[in-house]
């Protein structure tokens, strides 16, 4: 029997049983576009993150206290919330006295209720020099403006306050400027709101982040005279990597060490982050993909099934065929055929299914949520979605389809 043949038979007796070819085919579909919408928001999640740490400045390079862990993707001690105390005013000095590099900005961390008259709520709070605003790109505020120098120098009590925040304590009709809030306890004077909010670099919430100085926030907050980071923006006519060399041997110079590998402090560039990250996020996106393609393994046994009933259903029609000349090999395309063309039927409907749920995911996030979202489509779930509902129609079809070749004209004909 010719091919064209063969497929015009399979398609005839798939199209005889409308309802349980669909049946057949819902499973593949599920399982396709749950792995297209799976490795779309796996994509997406990647961009948004990384976009992100390269949205916090350019040529940036953070200091963290605490030895470098062995493991690549081992945190230091001071991310695992163990207290280091190595990094020190001495360190700022002696950093931006370093020519090959702009800025060297500290901070100090925490989280506390903010209080404005009946209304408060938890958040955090960073401590850290005017420049902060410079490095982490959030210069521009809405309305008011950033702290000084002066005010680091003379302790006030000022802070900048992000425009969630804003919201939350004052509402839409008090303008927040020269108003005091209270933090852990502390009156401040707000005289500027940032201009943005959403999830900022390492998961910062911008929008409801307050920002002081850190004179105020280590003397009166904290109680501590030592850093949580010290981010340190290189000089862009020097390579990050020789900065950080730079870096490295000032802090050991500061800290008497002679051996790096007792150095009590880890130096990333934005490239360790985003190396770091980048494979993390595929690694994740990779790890959703063969969950959802479980669904694939489930659907192509459900094809299997369906297949077997219809050889059984179909014996006399395999024995009739057989009687007037077909072969093993042409009943065995014939039924082949019928199981690749479900899955592929399946493959298409599952990827266009999963391009609209991605497509209608990306346009609630974007329309209701302030947090960046990338709309990805990922060519290869598409090459992947294709390829495994082919080989699942190959690799489950074949054995019902040598079942029915198998199978004795006589003994067929004879079956009621």
């Amino acid at each position: 029997m010719r091919f064209k043949d063969a497929f015009k038979t399979a398609t005839r007796s798939l199209t005889h049983g409308k309802m349980r070819s669909i049946l057949t085919v819902l499973g593949v579909v599920i399982g396709i576009a749950s792995v297209i919408i799976l490795m779309s928001i796996g994509q997406s999640a990647q961009n948004l993150i990384l976009n992100q740490v390269q949205s916090i400045g350019s040529n940036l390079i953070i200091v963290i206290p605490g030895a470098p862990s062995n493991g690549r993707f081992s945190s230091p001690a001071a991310a695992q919330g163990i207290v280091i105390t190595s990094l020190k005013q001495q360190d700022i000095d002696s950093l931006q006295r370093e020519p090959t590099i702009d800025y060297a900005v500290p901070e100090v961390r925490g989280q506390a209720e903010v209080v404005y008259g009946n209304n408060n709520t938890t958040v955090g709070y960073t401590g850290s020099t005017a420049d902060f605003f410079v490095v982490s790109n959030l210069a521009k505020v809405s309305t008011g403006q950033t702290f000084s120098k002066s005010d680091v120098d003379s302790g006030n009590h000022v802070v900048v306050i992000g425009p969630d925040l804003a919201k939350t304590l004052f509402g839409a009709n008090i303008d927040p400027i020269n108003k005091t809030i209270r933090v852990k306890g502390v009156s401040f004077r707000v005289i500027g709101v940032l201009s943005k909010g959403g999830t900022g670099a390492f998961g910062v919430d911008i929008g409801n982040l307050v920002v002081m100085p850190i004179s105020v926030a280590q003397k009166q907050l904290l109680g501590t005279n030592y850093y949580n980071v010290i981010v340190v923006q290189a000089n862009a006519d020097y390579d990050p990597d020789f900065v950080k060399s730079r870096i490295s041997f000032v802090l050991e110079h500061n800290h008497g060490i002679t051996n790096s590998s007792k150095d009590d402090f880890t130096i990333q560039t934005q490239a360790d982050i985003l190396s770091i990250l980048g494979t993390i996020t595929s690694v994740l996106t990779l790890f959703l993909a063969a969950i959802a393609s479980i669904s694939l393994i489930v659907g192509g046994i459900g094809i299997m099934n369906i297949m077997l009933v219809a050889v059984t259903e179909r014996t006399r029609e395999i024995g009739l065929r057989k009687a007037v000349g077909a072969t093993n090999r042409d009943i065995l395309e014939q039924f082949l055929i019928e199981s690749v063309l479900l899955t592929f039927a399946g493959g298409v409907i599952g990827i266009a299914l999963g391009a609209g749920v991605v497509g209608l995911l990306y346009f609630v996030i974007s329309t209701f949520f302030d947090i960046g979202w990338v709309f990805a489509f990922p060519i290869s779930s598409v090459i992947l979605g294709l390829l495994v509902s082919g080989i699942a129609g190959i690799a489950f079809g074949i054995y019902p389809a040598r079942q029915a070749a198998r199978k004795n004209p006589i003994d067929a004909l004879r079956y009621e």
